[in-house]
């Protein structure tokens, strides 16, 4: 599906990774953003967007922003925050993507692409590819992202839709919120720079992946795949310590700080302490990322020092 021309709902538009893809298809096609902002900024909406602000468990607001004459449809909309221990986020996730579906359904429109994440696969060999099993999630978050999967799929294959899926791993850049590792630590060295406090044992290891190349590879995936139901890791081939990120943010930050740990080889309940994700899938269609994890994360750090 080429995006070009096209008009595009994005829910979560005003967020992190939807604002950057507002950003990427503004110029081509006519973009109409629907979120309530909790969890973004309104000011990282382009101004050739619409921006429809409302919560999208009202049928109302989801009625206004998904129209027959929608093309394609990203949702990005969700309780975001992979350390709620809380079964409601499940729920709210949930009934987000139901209402979005079923209002798709109802007007017409059958192509939706959709974030999800590396924390649907749990605590899996590495690296994870796209058809591992069993998938058995260790957080609300990964299990919320799973159902909503499953929706997707039931979407695809008996209400002719097509369904991109997405497992992210950790993506990094500019308008990261608090809450992932990178702003968090900037916070914590911008109040003492003496000292800091790093949750778990800081050899846990992942993936980052920066925001240009996460937009990049998803829209290649949407306009190079054609299948009725399409998931695709996106991430790099190679993994960031916690330890490291903290190095990178003290040497980006011209400081030395003392590490100290809170013990356990997670940060908190659910937390996954490694992932790599396989990305052969998407490489063979064609798509590469050109950066590191480790480049990843010192872009992300120099763009989020800048910001703030």
């Amino acid at each position: 599906m080429e995006l070009r021309n096209k008009t595009v709902v994005i829910t979560g538009g005003a967020g992190f990774v939807g604002s950057h893809l507002a950003d990427r298809l503004v110029a081509d096609n006519e973009v109409r953003v629907a979120d309530d902002c909790s969890n973004g900024d309104p000011d990282w909406v382009p101004d050739e967007a619409e921006l429809l602000r409302g919560d999208l468990t009202d049928p109302d607001v989801v009625g206004a922003a998904i129209t027959s004459d929608v093309d394609v449809v990203f949702h990005f909309a969700a309780d975001k925050d992979p350390a709620r221990d809380d079964v409601e986020q499940y729920r709210f996730n949930n009934r987000l993507t139901e209402n979005v579906l079923e209002r798709m359904d109802e007007v017409g429109v059958e192509n939706i692409a959709f974030t999800s994440s590396s924390t649907v696969y749990g605590e899996a060999p590495r690296p994870t590819p796209e058809d591992y099993a069993p998938m058995e999630p260790i957080s609300i978050y990964g299990a919320s992202k799973l159902g909503e999967e499953s929706l997707l799929s039931v979407y695809a294959n008996t209400h002719d839709f097509t369904a991109w899926v997405f497992r992210f791993a950790n993506i990094v850049g500019p308008r990261l919120q608090k809450g992932a590792v990178i702003p968090d630590f900037i916070h914590k060295l911008r109040e003492d720079p003496e000292t800091l406090e790093i949750l778990g044992d800081g050899r846990q290891e992942k993936s980052y992946m920066h925001i240009t190349e996460c937009v990049d590879a998803m829209c290649h995936v949407v306009e190079e795949s054609e299948a009725a139901f399409n998931v695709y890791n996106l991430g790099t081939r190679t993994t960031t310590s916690v330890n490291t990120i903290a190095d990178i943010v003290a040497d980006e930050m011209g400081i030395e700080p003392d590490y100290e740990y809170t013990g356990g080889d997670r940060g908190w309940t659910g937390d996954v302490p490694r992932m790599r994700l396989s990305i052969e899938k998407l490489s063979a269609l064609g798509w590469e990322p050109e950066q590191s994890s480790d480049d990843a994360v010192r872009q992300a750090t120099r763009e989020l020092l800048e910001e703030h």
